[in-house]
């Protein structure tokens, strides 16, 4: 839903924004979407199109000391 682009800017040959949205919001409300990006995925696997890779991201991100539960004075 929220990828920055607008509708005005999808191509002409797929009719104006506002019919676009219209149809992207029934395929989302009737589940045509969810439907597509949950059947699509293994379907590329069980083609073998896809490779997947496993990576463990072990990156700290430290909070500031009022952040982290630090006593408060008084």
């Amino acid at each position: 839903m929220r990828t920055g682009v607008p509708w005005r800017d999808v191509p002409a040959e797929y009719g104006p924004g506002n019919r676009v949205h219209d149809l992207f919001r029934r395929w989302q409300r009737n589940g045509t979407w969810h439907r597509s990006l949950a059947r699509l995925p293994s379907m590329a696997d069980a083609d073998g199109a896809i490779t997947w890779n496993l990576n463990v991201d072990s990156t700290v991100c430290r909070a500031h000391q009022h952040a982290a539960g630090a006593r408060k004075q008084g």
